[in-house]
Parts: C-alpha cells; structure tokens; sequence
C-alpha cells in the first residue's frame, strides 16, 4: 500500500486529484498515525497577532482599504488656480465685448437716458373782478434727461384796462439730487414792475410726501435785494379726467423794496381751488377761485399806489402741456 503524503506536502491540487483505487478485498488499510508536530513556542503565536496601532504588522488585506482612502482623498485636493471672480457683465465672456457694451448703451438711452423736451401751461387764465378784469399766466419750458435738465420759466399778470403788472422770466439748470427732488440754479429777469431788476436764482422743486408738488427758490439782485418763493399745488382725482387742485403760493422779501412796491416779510399769499376736465391728457380747460391778499408794507404801497390790498376773483382757464 503506497503511503499517504503528509498534508503539509500537499497543495491545491493534490485537492483536485482522483482518490486512490480501492484495496483488495479483505485487506485491512493499516492506518498511519501522522507524526506528531512540535508546538510553537508560546511568545512565536503571541507574535501572529499584531497589536492594535502597529501598521508594520498588518497584512495586506488590512492595509488596502485605508491605502484607498488617503490616496482618493489626495486627488481631490488638486492645484488649479481659482476660478476668476463674476463680472459686471457675464455675458462678455461669450459675446464680443464692444458689441455688448453698445448694446448695454442703447438700453440706457431708450430707458432713462433719453433727451426729451415738452412745453406745460400750468396756469393760462381770465379773472372777472368788481372794477377790473384781469388775467394771469404760468409756465414752463423742459429739455433734458432724467438727471440733467434745462429749464425755461415763466409767469406774470396784468389787467385788461391797466396792462401788465408784473411778467419775469428765469432761465435755470435742474438737476436730479434724489428720485423726488431737483436742485436749480440760474438767473431770473424781471421785465415789470419797473425799474427792471435780475436775479441769481437758487431753488429745489419735487414731490413731496403725500403726492405734494412743491417748488421753493432764493433771489439775489445785483442791488442786493433778497427775495424768496414758496408754492405748492395737490390734484385731488375725483373722477378719471376730473381733477381738484388746490393751491397756495408765498413771497417773502428781507427788506424793503419801495421802488417795486414791495415790503419786507410775507408781501403777499395767493390762495385757489381749481377744477378741471381733462377732454384729453394734454387738454384741460378748468374753472375755480382766486384769492390774494398783501401783507405789512407791501399792503400799504398798494394802497398809495390806489390799489386794493385784497381781492377775490373767478377764474377760467385752459392748462395744457405738449
């Protein structure tokens, strides 16, 4: 009977061999005691199992896993440099820059940018009065932006009988300082009362809390006359083209001007109620009540001059703007 190789001799594939033809009948297989192995000391076991923390003595099946991580978290860091930063204006990274710019120029100019112009007449009226009739005109010319504007204005009255009494003109720059108010300055001439006078002008006009329109201005003559305005209007929507607007009008002056007729303090306040109908945006003729009253000294240079300090009067007018 061929002897039985000892297992340690064998390998894989004495695994994967036939089994060895059957013994003859009646034969006892004799059985092989293998050779008893000598233990392994003690401290060479104790050395089979690495302690916790030793990396050395690891097996490779346990290192990979942690090998896979530090590599995979290497990669990620990278060196590329930082992205660059956004633009005012992204699109110039895909579009000629110059095309865009031009582009971004017309859109200005079609919303906010463009110059327009119009002529408004606030005020273009007759008055009725006990003795005589008057009339009475105010308005004003714009060219201009949104930030930058020029500014023509003017406005006076007379009587049918007497003539003109008072007509000024002022040419001003009006500039943007808040989306409500404009700043301006510039020059006023004053072509009656007589001796004509002109004036440096400095003022604001915008819209008030409450939808108030409001205008306020400084005058400075060459004799050194001070003069100041103040005046504000409100349209009371009481229907789509029916409108109410009451206004009041205040002149002061900071000494007395004798030659014009004028005193010192409040020289006078216009107060009225107007109604009108707008037949179009741009077309309203209206109806309403005027009252004006002088004050201090400029009530009695109107009285030596034989003028009534007070009056009260209808009016009838026509505003429009084109």
């Amino acid at each position: 009977m061929p002897d039985i190789p000892d297992m340690q001799d064998m390998g894989h594939s004495a695994h994967l061999r036939p089994p060895p033809p059957p013994s003859p009948a009646g034969a006892q297989p004799q059985r092989q005691t293998p050779p008893a192995r000598e233990a392994a000391p003690a401290q060479q076991s104790s050395e089979t199992v690495a302690p916790p923390g030793d990396t050395q003595s690891m097996g490779h099946g346990a290192m990979d896993h942690a090998t896979m991580l530090d590599a995979t978290a290497e990669e990620s860091v990278g060196n590329e440099p930082a992205p660059v930063p956004p633009a005012d204006h992204p699109a110039d990274a895909f579009f000629d820059p110059a095309t865009m710019q031009a582009a971004r120029d017309q859109l200005r100019r079609e919303h906010g940018g463009t110059l327009t112009s119009r002529v408004m007449l606030n005020l273009a009226e007759y008055q009725p009065r006990d003795g005589e009739d008057g009339y009475r005109w105010e308005g004003e010319a714009r060219y201009g932006g949104d930030i930058h504007r020029f500014v023509l204005r003017t406005e006076g009255e007379g009587g049918v009988d007497t003539g003109l009494e008072a007509a000024e003109l002022q040419a001003l720059y009006s500039r943007a300082v808040t989306p409500y108010f404009d700043l301006q300055v510039g020059i006023r001439q004053d072509f009656e009362p007589t001796p004509q006078r002109t004036y440096a002008t400095v003022g604001f006009e915008g819209l008030a809390p409450y939808w108030f329109d409001v205008q306020g201005a400084l005058f400075l003559s060459g004799h050194g006359d001070v003069l100041g305005r103040a005046e504000g209007t409100y349209d009371l929507r009481l229907m789509q083209r029916l409108i109410l607007q009451p206004r009041a009008e205040m002149n002061l002056a900071a000494q007395d001007i004798p030659e014009i007729g004028i005193g010192s303090g409040v020289s006078n306040l216009e107060l009225g109620v107007r109604l009108r109908y707008e037949i179009r945006r741009n077309f309203a003729p209206y109806v309403g009540i005027s009252y004006d009253e002088k004050f201090g000294d400029t009530a009695d240079f109107a009285r030596a001059a034989g003028e009534d300090p007070s009056r009260a009067s209808l009016v009838f007018g026509l505003r429009a703007w084109f």
